[in-house]
């Protein structure tokens, strides 16, 4: 028997020591148990208005927000915020948003992963967090990553009663809805930037320098 297999037969039987099923169990009530630690007083209380906390932290961030009243609305306003910026009116979409009327709004809208070429890339949002003005996207067959990730301009559409408080309301979402976490949670906190140099902030160093993020029907 050679070291490494000595090793890795100490390994297995360490953890094969015991009632597996006991031991999971308690881990699981362990992080089941965990509690929080302090949260923002706004974002802890019930009444708060998440949408505008959400807003008011997107913007610091350097993130532009528009809001419509439902998805309908949405390829209008992503038109006229191409055409506000001169970008053009050809844009990537992930397939979970593709089928909205893009070419009503005058818009040629393909719904497939991002390339290099593509300038501007239209995404939805699994949820938004409202502490952080942080969008959070789920990779996955309908939600390609590269559509938020390679084009410099990502246009993000996330439905406002989709908003929660805090990162762990988010995470507890994702397991709610899927179970288990996907391979990839991208959270998205303004534009790419950088401060490597002299300390002066740049976007767009290694992603998207533009984020704009329209907010689709009412919170409440």
């Amino acid at each position: 028997m050679t070291a490494r297999d000595e090793i890795l037969a100490r390994v297995r039987q360490g953890v094969g020591r015991g009632d597996f099923a006991a031991r999971r169990a308690a881990a699981e009530a362990a992080l089941q148990a965990a509690q929080r630690g302090p949260q923002p007083a706004i974002v802890a209380d019930p009444a708060a208005d998440l949408a505008s906390r959400l807003r008011d932290k997107a913007a610091s961030l350097a993130s532009t927000v528009d809001t419509v009243a439902d998805w309908a609305a949405a390829p209008a306003a992503v038109a006229r915020y191409l055409v506000a910026h001169e970008l053009g009116e050809a844009a990537v979409a992930t397939p979970e948003v593709a089928t909205l009327d893009w070419a009503g709004a005058g818009l040629q809208v393909a719904g497939r992963g991002a390339e290099d070429a593509d300038r501007v890339g239209i995404s939805g949002c699994f949820c938004g967090i409202a502490e952080t003005g942080t969008l959070l996207l789920l990779s996955g067959a309908a939600t390609p990553a590269t559509v938020s990730l390679l084009p410099e301009t990502h246009i993000a559409l996330l439905a406002a009663s989709r908003i929660v408080a805090t990162l762990e309301d988010a995470f507890a979402l994702v397991r709610a809805e899927h179970g288990s976490l996907p391979r990839a949670l991208n959270f998205i906190s303004g534009p790419s930037r950088t401060g490597d140099i002299e300390q002066t902030i740049v976007l767009g160093a290694h992603g998207p320098c533009r984020v704009h993020l329209i907010l689709i029907g009412d919170a409440s």
